[in-house]
């Protein structure tokens, strides 16, 4: 079996363009062979090629490993501090803000950002999301919620930012306008700069130490002196020093 998953790995590298080597092993097991199971697949091989010729198997695979699970204002007591930070740190240390929501999901999170900077007049700053899989980007970009999913959106902000669809919220286009999505994988791709505060939260819990290093490392050098890194609630950072950050709280480092 480990010959097996070491091949399926190797294959989805190649097909799919996503590094699995640098994710947690166990976890990654379990995950790949519960979605394998629902699939109908017996074994790698066949579940590869399943993936292979069928779009919605391989959808529904990109969508489970990469664990697109999000809400709006994510923790909120942790989101509410780094709101605190943009204005108390960011806004009179810089003339303008370049903010990246790596590994964005739905989208919940880069609008969340574009809301606090709608609720503070911050006009002069440019929110870039970035995810891995296609498909989630394509909904990021709709823009479409569930109750569950703005259970944390005041109600002052989802009759001010939300137009009601149906059973789903609609964001409206002035928040849409204020964020760009990418394409991009935290493990392969390099890393745009001039970055004042990048947030990158719930991923790296997923990596191996040596990944999930890699990952800080060029986070770092991808923020300007004086940016702010937010993390997620199980991601604190044990060695900030060594990534050239300082604490500024639990989920909040600066760069240094």
């Amino acid at each position: 079996m480990e010959l097996e998953f070491d091949i399926f790995k190797a294959w989805v590298k190649d097909r799919l363009k996503m590094d699995l080597d640098s994710y947690k092993e166990k976890q990654l097991h379990r995950r790949i062979t519960s979605v394998m199971t629902s699939a109908g697949c017996s074994d790698l091989k066949e579940y590869a090629a399943l993936i292979e010729k069928d779009s919605h198997v391989r959808r529904v695979f990109l969508d489970y490993i990469t664990i697109n699970v999000t809400e709006f204002y994510r923790n909120k007591e942790i989101f509410d501090e780094f709101e605190a930070a943009v204005n108390d740190v960011l806004v009179p240390r810089f003339n303008s803000l370049k903010i990246w929501s790596a590994a964005c999901s739905i989208g919940a999170e880069p609008y969340s950002v574009a809301m606090i900077m709608e609720k503070h007049k911050i006009r002069n700053a440019k929110i870039i999301a970035t995810d891995i899989d296609d498909t989630i980007l394509v909904k990021a970009k709709e823009g479409k919620y569930k109750d569950s999913e703005l259970k944390n959106v005041e109600a002052k902000e989802l009759e001010q930012y939300f137009h009601r669809s149906g059973n789903d919220y609609l964001i409206t286009d002035a928040i849409k306008s204020r964020v760009q999505f990418k394409k991009h994988d935290l493990l392969l791709d390099r890393y745009e700069k001039n970055f004042h505060a990048v947030i990158c939260r719930n991923v790296t819990i997923y990596f191996k130490n040596e990944a999930k290093n890699e990952v800080y490392r060029k986070i770092s050098e991808s923020l300007e002196k004086g940016g702010i890194f937010f993390t997620g609630a199980t991601e604190a950072i044990y060695n900030p020093a060594s990534f050239g950050f300082r604490k500024l709280s639990t989920f909040l480092y600066e760069k240094v």
